[in-house]
């Protein structure tokens, strides 16, 4: 990837049983395109004790993407969704004005050892649709387009690129694409991209102008029309990105808006237990104390 302006390694987080790695947003960069909030989980291994759960949260603004590598997630949300993803999955879930979900493991996996493995997305809303009401979409692993091209494997987990278009109802400018190396190459794909881009080296090894990267690194160009790169056999990386938006996002907790005033009005809802329920989990995660 010529004209990187950003390299970033992945930080991790405990979140209880396993570690989160957090790629996005740091201090440099607050999001790739309509991208703002990346999260890479896992690997992890969960013994027959430890199970993920995530219990009810709001959301506002923003439409949330799960993409499992492994295991499972059982997702409940307000509209009355009930809904088991498994890998190569798409959950896509569209907040709008507000949403209330979580995420558990599944009942038959959970007096069991387990893995869990895979990447939490979310995607800003254009300013004109932060209100809309809320939506949510899966989509099956052999639904999204899938195709080779000497030795390259490439998936477009989500928007509009290569000539062709995801089943995931996106609401901006944008590409989610999979790519992974069965040998040695050179990837040349800086006609298919547009806006910024984000390459996340999940295994293996990638190469630009002299310089090598690997596992758990985030390379971002402002300029995706200069993605060129070599991939050595054996690697995978998602590349995200699209057009950004002419306004700034806003990020506190779960929550995503074009105006401050608009998340502190979604934090006191969610504290006043105004948000809907979600039918068949009756847990409640917090507000977070600010920080001091």
């Amino acid at each position: 990837m010529s004209n990187i302006d950003f390299i970033k390694e992945e930080t991790a987080a405990d979140i209880g049983n396993f570690l989160v790695g957090r790629l996005l947003p740091f201090r440099q960069k607050r999001s790739i395109g309509p991208f703002v909030f990346i999260d890479h989980m896992g690997p992890a291994c969960l013994a027959d004790h430890e199970n993920l759960d995530v219990g009810p949260h709001p959301h506002i603004g923003l439409s949330t993407l799960t993409y499992l590598f492994d295991g499972a997630i059982f997702h409940r949300d307000s509209l009355g969704t009930a809904m088991e993803i498994k890998p190569g999955a798409v959950n896509w879930m569209t907040a709008g004005k507000g949403v209330v979900h979580s995420e558990r493991t599944p009942e038959y996996l959970r007096q069991q050892d387990k893995y869990l493995h895979g990447l939490q997305i979310w995607v800003a809303l254009p300013k004109e649709l932060e209100f809309m009401e809320p939506e949510f979409h899966h989509i099956e692993a052999n639904d999204i387009p899938a195709w080779e091209d000497d030795g390259i494997s490439y998936k477009l987990i989500a928007g509009d690129a290569f000539d062709k278009k995801s089943p995931v109802p996106v609401y901006s400018k944008l590409y989610m694409i999979e790519v992974k190396a069965s040998k040695d190459a050179l990837i040349d794909i800086k006609g298919e991209l547009y806006g910024e881009s984000g390459l996340y080296i999940l295994e293996g090894e990638i190469s630009s102008n002299g310089f090598t990267y690997g596992p758990k690194q985030i390379l971002i160009t402002l300029d995706a029309h200069l993605c060129t790169f070599e991939m050595k056999a054996g690697t995978t990386v998602y590349i995200f990105g699209g057009e950004p938006f002419p306004e700034e996002r806003f990020i506190s907790w779960n929550f995503v808006a074009s105006s401050k005033e608009t998340i502190d009005e979604a934090k006191q809802k969610w504290i006043d237990h105004e948000f809907p329920k979600v039918p068949g989990d009756d847990g409640y995660v917090p507000l977070p104390s600010p920080r001091k």
